[in-house]
């Protein structure tokens, strides 16, 4: 706890560094960076973030904060799908909701509406949270390869329920997976 305490404390010098705003010696890297922490800790990252987006909206930065899970129930409600999909869930459980909601889910689909709903050119960066509600119907690493293409030169910290390598993503800490992504950790561990 008190490593990521120590890394949670990092954050706010990151983000109001101009070279995080204004994604200054990432070569030609998109600014997308990820903010790893054991799934454990969730109510803390999430007590956190509201702690940061105090201080952010002071400070006075354009910036909003995403929760994938939220959008993507927006998503659905928007379609008239919510509810047919509550009900599918308990007829056939997660796994079959998930292929079924491939097409209207689908990590392009969500990355689209995301830009729709926030312009991101008019913000200095933004932050995305909920992955874990959101997961297995979105995964982080298809999720960033799809905002490459809609968000601009606008950077995004993704907040990750899991771990990081610096090579892939491994949700929850627990799941061992080749999800291969580019990113930047925001805060390693030998940083704090």
């Amino acid at each position: 706890m008190r490593v990521l305490q120590s890394r949670l404390d990092l954050i706010l010098e990151r983000i109001e560094n101009p070279r995080f705003l204004n994604n200054a010696g990432l070569g030609n890297e998109i600014g997308f960076w990820i903010f790893d922490y054991p799934a454990k800790y969730e109510l803390v990252v999430r007590d956190y973030l509201t702690h940061l987006t105090e201080k952010l909206t002071k400070h006075e930065h354009q910036f909003v904060t995403v929760n994938i899970y939220q959008t993507i129930i927006d998503m659905l409600a928007t379609r008239g799908l919510l509810e047919r999909t509550f009900n599918r869930e308990k007829e056939v459980g997660v796994e079959a909701v998930r292929k079924t909601l491939s097409g209207p889910l689908s990590q392009k689909k969500i990355a689209e509406y995301l830009a729709e709903n926030i312009k991101p050119e008019a913000l200095d960066f933004v932050l995305l949270t909920g992955l874990g509600n959101a997961w297995p119907l979105v995964r982080g690493h298809e999720l960033l390869s799809a905002l490459q293409d809609v968000m601009g030169k606008t950077p995004i910290i993704l907040f990750y329920p899991g771990e990081y390598s610096g090579r892939d993503l491994h949700p929850f800490g627990m799941i061992n997976s080749k999800n291969y992504y580019r990113a930047f950790k925001l805060v390693p561990e030998d940083d704090k």
